[in-house]
């Protein structure tokens, strides 16, 4: 049996161990924070099952700990609190009883019976996280591993404790959670556990999209996220979740011609931004850059592959994915922005550029410039290293014209110099389609150079053009 040494627990275990030896119960740490001790990784949260009913030593640990924020799930027999150990801060820690599920075909909610150490161990998700170790002082830190986790750690492989495809049927978001811990552990999936996941793929249908998009975004946040997702693809889960973005896969050829898998593409893309920003939505809006391309799929034999209109396209499906994902809806503007300008700073790297250019990218892209031009970087995915080589020097130029152009801190934060009420009030309009107008022209003359950037120049411009269109309106009723 192999124990931990004494320095690797924080001092607030003990000290449950401790209280659990004074309430004459078993106590163990269990899960994930066992396996990240193992492998030397940071984690904050604490899973401690007991044997037997874990409400009264929830209220005892509260008690004697100093615990805040207490949570009790009597029905669930489990506790939350929050700890503070001496040393090493803050924990979150959950206190649950062993318990055994039965489940029913056709339902994600098991049956929770009292269970024993063993029946608890074994109903986990995978062989990493069936580890336990004991806390009361009788073998304190010794590791109970009755299915191989330590190995399999030191393997670097996910299996699961029991057979695989009763693992997936009665949780089905453990498919997700294989695909999450490949991506964030860098483990490989055992052969069976990835030919359970393609038989089992249509059951995570059952599972709340709320749950799968928390799993979801802990792939994307991982440090290299196309794992985890190739291994959705691979299996066939991504089809049932995100059907979109597994059509982008896949290549045709029409005379002698073929286009990039687009999907494969988009994977790398997004290793390319993980590895320059932890921003979830840059990724996601990489993710989904180029969603709208099968739609708008066509070959021609004088232009080949195109995918004319894809970043419109890809804008209402970036409103679709984000419905029934779930997801919060802040973060739309900001992916749609991506998807729809990731292509602008191209064109701009193929010839001069005019201030006015520059400006209206500027002004398009707000406070988001920098990860427009980061995502677009990332977009290039070339294996010729001299075209990769030729299109980062471009690019290069495209950001020292913005530099040149003097205004970059000024534009990424731009406001138009007056407001829409300003117009109404100046000019005596109702709220209607001739204010919009009336302020896109301003905001363009003012991005264009035309005036300067100043509220009263911007007033002035307003009223001239007024008075302009009516002049024009007059003239055009007189017979």
């Amino acid at each position: 049996m192999t124990t931990l040494s004494q320095a690797s627990l924080p001092e607030i275990l003990n000290r449950i161990g401790d209280l659990a030896d004074e309430h004459g119960t078993d106590c163990y740490l269990v899960g994930g924070y066992v396996r990240d001790m193992i492998m030397q990784r940071p984690c904050t949260d604490i899973d401690i099952m007991v044997i037997g009913d874990p409400v009264p030593f929830a209220k005892t640990v509260r008690d004697r700990l100093h615990g805040k924020n207490f949570v009790l799930f009597e029905r669930f027999r489990t506790a939350q609190l929050e700890l503070t150990d001496p040393k090493q801060g803050a924990f979150k820690v959950e206190l649950v009883g062993a318990r055994k599920e039965s489940y029913n075909s056709d339902s994600r909610k098991p049956v929770t019976l009292i269970g024993t150490l063993d029946d608890d161990l074994s109903r986990r998700d995978f062989t990493i996280n069936a580890l336990a170790l004991v806390l009361n002082s009788d073998g304190r830190n010794q590791i109970i591993d009755h299915f191989h986790g330590l190995e399999d750690i030191n393997s670097r492989i996910l299996r699961t404790p029991l057979d695989p495809e009763q693992t997936f049927s009665d949780d089905p978001l453990r498919m997700m959670r294989a695909a999450r811990f490949a991506a964030q552990l860098e483990f490989r999936l055992v052969p069976e556990v990835v030919e359970a996941m393609k038989t089992m793929r249509e059951r995570i249908r059952i599972v709340s999209m709320e749950r799968i998009s928390k799993e979801f975004f802990k792939i994307m946040l991982s440090a290299r996220p196309s794992t985890g997702l190739i291994t959705l693809y691979e299996t066939e889960v991504l089809k049932e979740i995100m059907p979109e973005v597994a059509a982008m896969a896949g290549i045709e050829q029409f005379d002698g011609l073929g286009h990039k898998d687009t999907l494969f593409h988009t994977f790398q893309v997004i290793d390319n931004v993980a590895a320059k920003s932890e921003n979830l939505w840059l990724r996601i809006a990489a993710l989904l850059h180029d969603i709208g391309k099968p739609a708008t799929k066509r070959f021609t034999k004088s232009a080949g592959w195109t995918f004319h209109g894809h970043d419109a396209v890809g804008l209402r499906i970036v409103d679709r994915v984000f419905k029934y994902m779930r997801w919060p809806i802040d973060p739309l503007a900001y992916v749609q922005k991506m998807v729809r300008l990731h292509h602008r700073p191209i064109p701009l790297s193929k010839k001069e550029i005019s201030d006015s250019a520059i400006r209206r990218l500027m002004f398009d892209a707000g406070e988001d410039l920098q990860d427009l031009m980061n995502l677009c970087r990332a977009d290039v995915t070339s294996k010729n290293p001299r075209k990769v080589l030729q299109i980062m020097s471009n690019f290069n130029h495209v950001e020292k014209k913005i530099s040149e152009v003097g205004e970059k801190d000024f534009l990424a934060r731009w406001r138009p110099p007056i407001s829409g009420q300003d117009i109404m009030d100046t000019l005596g309009l109702s709220e209607g389609k001739v204010v919009g107008m009336i302020k896109k022209n301003m905001e363009n003359a003012v991005i264009d150079g035309l005036i300067p950037y100043d509220r009263c120049a911007a007033l002035d411009y307003i009223k001239q053009l007024y008075k302009e269109q009516s002049h024009d309106t007059q003239q055009s009723r007189e017979p």
